[in-house]
């Protein structure tokens, strides 16, 4: 029995520019809502949360829908095609009420300049006059609400404050002071001009929430695929291939971001719209080239007679209501319920980190964020195909287990970095804390989803693929907003944040019985717990 590597890399374009959305909105979007309109880390979360919240409603739905269509183009294609195209285009829309909130804080736009002019000058000064309050991000004595301005720093002394500063090389850096007090103000001058004028949030919030509806409608049809063409024995490498996909598309954004500086201080108050439409043309490239080599009834039907004649599926599909009488035991039921938690958890902590670390990135470490993570996109690619061979051999819950080792050993040694460490440090540690994550990250991803679906059987794919994507959208829905609290009160919080949550993961994962791959593709569904491919 063996993989075909080929056909999973073509069912994988689907994820790929999923992934290619998600990067670019878990990255940019934040930044917008805190650079450009000045709302609260809180507030920045619990919108950062909305995707998550439409998918617990909208991915069981759509997941279970797809199962019971039969069109000549399959279960899932229909779902991929509509949705992906809806969704490019929103994603380019987002960028006309983005360019009418800049035309509102030209102030602000001005003190990203690095040259720190007259008009860098002048601009500084408009910010001050408007009186906004602050509550600096590093200060000896914090502040326990937002003072104004005035009460912090004289006009003089606020107008004098350059961005960027030589450091003991003599090289250019940005300054703390920047980072400390005319950050936080410039966002607060962003917040009133939203305030005096709502109109670009609210068309911003609105293209959002389509936009956020067409990629809810498809994400459970084009991750179902893979097990819909794929034997049961065989998912975990197929899971690495289509991980790897996924990754792939986030590497592409993120070196699109770098290309385009979006990381980058002085370009904050940058206008996306050429970032937007280069990530959506990815989108379309991805979507044609899967219209292309796809052929999904043709595929699901050879898998669903391969699983016939290795005894792993029934002749005939059941009807519902015999579907019904095959319940899972107590035991598995518990091991489904256990793998589900510890989805929660580890996307506690790891979701945290992803929707945060732009920001955090440029206020606490004073480093780019595009490199960090494309560090960490670089090595998780370098790792699925190991691991998933490796998870077919040891077992997809022992690879989870170390996994999640790597992935929280990795966020609380990171929390011991800030901007007062040294830039080798830095520079060095850091982006090798982050690879180690990429690698604990693809561990789980790989075997995680496969452990679901294992319980499951041929004709509801499609809904276990809606159970796991509720415990993980649930964790997103509440950890944006948890961790953002925690984030305006002091924002080293967040990776000890996430130790904690990846910590729980690995208690619940522990005791999880059920769900590994079969050592035997003969073995009936529910037998045995090793892996192997014969």
């Amino acid at each position: 029995m063996k993989l075909n590597y080929k056909r999973v890399i073509f069912v994988g374009f689907a994820f790929f520019l999923i992934s290619a959305f998600w990067q670019a909105y878990d990255t940019i979007v934040p930044k917008i809502l805190t650079d450009k309109f000045g709302l609260p880390q809180a507030w920045s979360g619990a919108i950062m949360a909305l995707d998550n919240i439409f998918a617990l409603v909208l991915l069981p739905i759509f997941g279970s829908i797809s199962d019971k269509v039969n069109s000549k183009h399959g279960k899932r294609t229909p779902f991929i095609v509509i949705g992906a195209v809806v969704a490019a285009i929103l994603l380019v829309s987002l960028s006309i009420p983005d360019n009418a909130q800049l035309a509102n804080i030209n102030a602000a736009a001005e003190v990203t300049d690095t040259e720190c002019g007259t008009g860098y000058t002048e601009a500084l000064g408009e910010i001050w006059d408007a009186n906004p309050k602050v509550t600096p991000w590093k200060t000896d004595s914090v502040l326990s609400e937002k003072a104004p301005l005035q009460s912090l720093i004289t006009r003089e002394e606020f107008t004098a404050i350059p961005m960027t500063v030589s450091d003991e090389n003599g090289e250019s850096v940005i300054n703390p002071a920047y980072t400390n007090i005319v950050v936080p103000a410039r966002q607060s001058y962003a917040a009133l001009a939203t305030a005096k004028n709502a109109t670009p949030l609210v068309i911003f919030m609105v293209l959002l929430f389509f936009t956020l509806v067409a990629m809810g409608t498809f994400r459970s049809p084009a991750v179902a695929l893979m097990p819909d063409v794929t034997v049961k024995p065989l998912r975990s490498k197929a899971n690495a291939v289509i991980n790897l996909m996924g990754t792939a598309g986030g590497i592409l954004v993120l070196l699109l971001g770098t290309v385009l500086r979006t990381g980058k201080t002085e370009n904050a108050l940058m206008s996306y719209t050429t970032f937007f439409a280069i990530v959506a043309g990815i989108m379309m490239v991805g979507l044609a080239i899967f219209l292309w080599k796809v052929r999904e009834p043709q595929w699901a039907a050879e898998m669903q007679q391969q699983s016939i004649e290795l005894g792993l599926d029934q002749p005939e599909e059941p009807t519902d209501s015999e579907a019904e009488v095959r319940r899972l035991s107590k035991g598995e039921k518990l091991s489904l319920f256990l793998i589900l938690a510890s989805v929660v958890f580890w996307f506690m902590g790891y979701n945290a980190v992803t929707s945060k670390y732009s920001v955090y990135a440029s206020t606490v470490l004073d480093v780019d964020y595009n490199t960090t993570l494309l560090i960490a996109q670089a090595a998780a690619i370098v790792a699925y195909l190991p691991v998933g061979i490796l998870s077919s051999k040891l077992g997809r819950k022992k690879m989870i287990l170390g996994g999640v080792v790597i992935l929280g050993a990795s966020f609380f040694f990171a929390s011991f970095l800030s901007a007062d460490s040294p830039n080798l440090i830095k520079q060095l540690l850091m982006p090798l804390l982050f690879a180690c994550a990429g690698i604990g990250w693809a561990t789980i991803n790989v075997n995680s989803y496969p452990m679901v679906v294992e319980l499951s059987r041929g004709s509801n794919v499609g809904k276990y693929t809606g159970f796991y994507y509720t415990a993980s959208m649930s964790a997103q829905v509440i950890t944006p907003i948890l961790s953002g609290v925690f984030l305006d009160m002091n924002f080293r919080t967040l990776f000890p944040y996430a130790t904690f949550f990846v910590a729980l993961a690995f208690v619940t994962m522990f005791f999880v019985r059920h769900g590994d791959a079969k050592p035997d593709a003969k073995q009936t569904v529910l037998d045995g717990v090793g892996g192997g491919d014969d």
